[in-house]
């Protein structure tokens, strides 16, 4: 592999760095999506919140409840949780 460039680096530490801030603010994005999506794209949706609620530290137990539970408005009141505690 070659290696990276100065920039390079710091643009891949700043992301990791960020990644919690990304993780919500994509998850953010993804509860609006939900209100207004329907049948497989909703379900891919979902699939990809539950990924970023992951990388947000949510258990998998709480995940698999919001998913089962296909109401969005559950997942924006823990993400406006998880909100305040950033």
């Amino acid at each position: 592999m070659p290696q990276r460039s100065k920039y390079q680096q710091r643009v891949i530490r700043k992301y990791y760095e960020n990644r919690g801030t990304i993780a919500l603010q994509r998850a953010q994005e993804l509860v609006t999506e939900l209100y207004l999506s329907q049948g497989k794209k909703r379900e891919k949706h979902w699939k990809s919140l539950a990924g970023h609620l992951e990388a947000l530290g949510v258990k998998k137990k709480q995940i698999d409840h919001l998913v089962a539970q296909d109401n969005p408005e559950l997942v924006a009141n823990l993400v406006s949780k998880l909100i305040e505690k950033a």
